[in-house]
């Protein structure tokens, strides 16, 4: 008989004095402990309703196939064939093993190389600044008179300095007024000799400009060119972009001369220096990069200046080619020597905190205008770091700001449109409505004007009674519908234009985009 709950012989059975039914004692006897009750009758039960049975001894009967010789044969080659299996998986997960562990052992390695080479390399490092500073001469205090101005004051103090805030500025010097100074005297005096070019490309022939070609500059990932910049001489368009990254494009050949990488964010302001071979970049990083051309043709980073705290939107290069201004969110522009990278004054309007967003000098160099993110626009004395005049009017963020060739025309974009401003008088005497104006850019004749919103506008300059008449409206192809950037290039031969994708675009006269004569005519 079997047990009423395994379907077993038992080997110690025992049997119900209620139900009758025949258990394995141990089966039994834990079911009772634990529920009380029978497990098929569901009647309550004790270990006394349970008498044992005395039986002989039970011999379980063999497996069949372990009856026979051909039967344990083929056991033995089931375990034989399970333990084969087994020992190959082992030696597969002891090989994965060994694997792991040379890997961990060579990235171990690897870093505590590295380790050591940094070590060794800021051992350097600090050795070499030890050294510079002690080479440095003493920097001579700013007398408090020199420090606080009328109207603006150089921002001297610790506090205001963000996270260079140790460093004093030595001030502009006497000398560096001078040289500013001979330079306005010498442009001004070239200024009034100054004649239309005869090679300036004609209204007629603006008015049939059209695409002539598109270069894909920038990365795909992060799309829009936010910033360029035309080298005239030779013909280079430089480009900052929202990728983090600034290209220097030559038109005549198509190609691209250099790409500049160092940035953390995007680039917001691009500049060349003259005709010398360096290149001014600020960026939403905070600070301000001077590349420098090497040997075999590229372009390496020779200072970073971290002189602001907040995001630098623009830089200006003064005429006389070794000066030049940033202005940023931090309230304050500062101004530099090239060759060495010093910041000579970082100056803020101690009446009206603002965050500037726009600057540029004016052709004589002696003025400095500059926009603001409060839509007011700002004219400096550079001499005095004073601000001489203030315009508003504006609705939103200025965008950009510049001087025309003649000497007296300012221009200045925002949300609300473009305004024109006359020097001479420092009042607004024409508004274009166009909204979200990008960028406004006077050609280097100061004969037309260029506007870059959600279309390109180009128009004819005239005097401050005379119509300014619009000669073209060019298309902004990019689909984005914000295009960034407007720029003449060499005797307004083309227009480069830059938008929110990543594409450079020039507009020319159809079968002009010929680089080589493009570049003879201009």
């Amino acid at each position: 008989m079997n047990c009423a709950i395994s379907g077993e012989v038992p080997e110690e059975p025992v049997v119900s004095k209620k139900s009758g039914l025949l258990y394995e004692k141990r089966l039994i006897e834990r079911h009772i402990s634990d529920y009380g009750k029978c497990p098929v009758t569901g009647e309550p039960h004790t270990l006394e309703d349970i008498v044992p049975i005395k039986t002989g001894k039970i011999v379980k009967p063999k497996a069949l196939h372990a009856a026979s010789i051909p039967g344990l044969l083929g056991a033995f080659q089931t375990e034989w064939d399970s333990l084969i299996l087994s020992n190959f998986s082992l030696e597969q997960q002891l090989h994965t093993a060994r694997q792991e562990l040379s890997h961990a052992l060579y990235q171990h390695d690897a870093a505590c190389r590295v380790i050591a080479r940094l070590k060794n390399e800021r051992d350097e490092s600090r050795q070499l600044l030890a050294e510079a500073e002690r080479q440095l001469p003493a920097v001579p205090e700013v007398s408090t008179a020199n420090a606080a101005l009328s109207n603006g004051k150089r921002a001297m103090d610790d506090g205001e300095q963000g996270p260079d805030a140790k460093k004093m500025r030595l001030g502009i010097s006497a000398e560096v007024i001078t040289e500013l100074t001979d330079c306005n005297a010498a442009l001004s005096q070239q200024r009034k000799k100054r004649q239309i070019p005869k090679t300036l490309a004609s209204i007629d022939a603006l008015e049939k400009f059209t695409q002539l070609s598109s270069h894909p500059l920038h990365k795909t990932n992060k799309p829009g060119i936010f910033s360029m910049d035309i080298l005239h001489s030779k013909d280079i368009i430089a480009t900052g972009g929202i990728d983090t990254t600034a290209v220097l494009f030559d038109r005549p050949s198509g190609q691209i001369l250099s790409t500049l990488t160092g940035h953390s964010k995007k680039v917001t302001s691009i500049k060349f220096v003259g005709d010398a071979d360096l290149v001014l970049t600020a960026s939403s990083d905070k600070t301000v990069r001077i590349w420098g051309s090497s040997e075999d043709g590229n372009y390496s980073c020779r200072h970073t200046l971290k002189d602001h705290s907040a995001e630098v939107r623009a830089v200006t290069v003064h005429a006389t080619n070794k000066y030049f201004v940033s202005a940023s969110l931090d309230s304050t522009w500062c101004f530099y020597d090239l060759s060495s990278g010093l910041c000579l004054a970082q100056v803020t309007d101690g009446s009206d905190e603002v965050d500037y967003t726009a600057a540029a000098f004016h052709p004589d160099g002696l003025i400095l205008g500059t926009g603001t993110a409060q839509s007011i626009v700002k004219i400096w004395d550079v001499k005095s770091q004073a601000n001489v005049a203030k315009f508003g009017g504006h609705t939103g963020a200025i965008t950009s700001v510049s001087f025309s060739e003649n000497g007296y025309f300012l221009a200045t974009a925002a949300l609300d449109g473009v305004r024109l401003w006359d020097l001479r008088k420092l009042k607004n005497f024409r508004t274009f409505d166009f909204p979200d104006a990008n960028s406004v850019e006077f050609d280097h004749s100061g004969s037309y004007l260029g506007i870059a919103a959600s279309d390109i506008r180009v128009f004819q300059t005239a005097s401050v009674k005379a119509e300014w008449n619009p000669i073209k409206t060019l298309p902004d192809l990019s689909g984005t519908g914000k295009a960034t950037c407007v720029k003449f290039g060499p005797d307004s031969k083309y227009i480069a234009v830059a938008s929110m994708d990543r594409n450079l675009r020039i507009f020319g006269l159809p079968g002009d985009d010929n680089t080589e004569d493009s570049a003879q005519d201009s």
